[in-house]
């Protein structure tokens, strides 16, 4: 997600389906207190996770 992929294209990196990725997406969105992909970017910078 922090490089810039989309829910399809981080689906076909895991072999997951799309609909997965995009749960999982928004799981780590709800558990870091976040509402976007840039606030979870910035995060994930921000806490040398990448």
């Amino acid at each position: 997600m922090a490089s810039g992929k989309t829910n399809r294209a981080i689906a076909a990196e895991l072999v997951i389906s799309e609909k997965t990725a995009g749960r999982h997406v928004s799981n780590i969105f709800t558990k870091l207190g976040l509402s976007s992909r840039a606030a979870a970017t910035a995060y994930a910078y921000e806490h040398d996770l990448v």
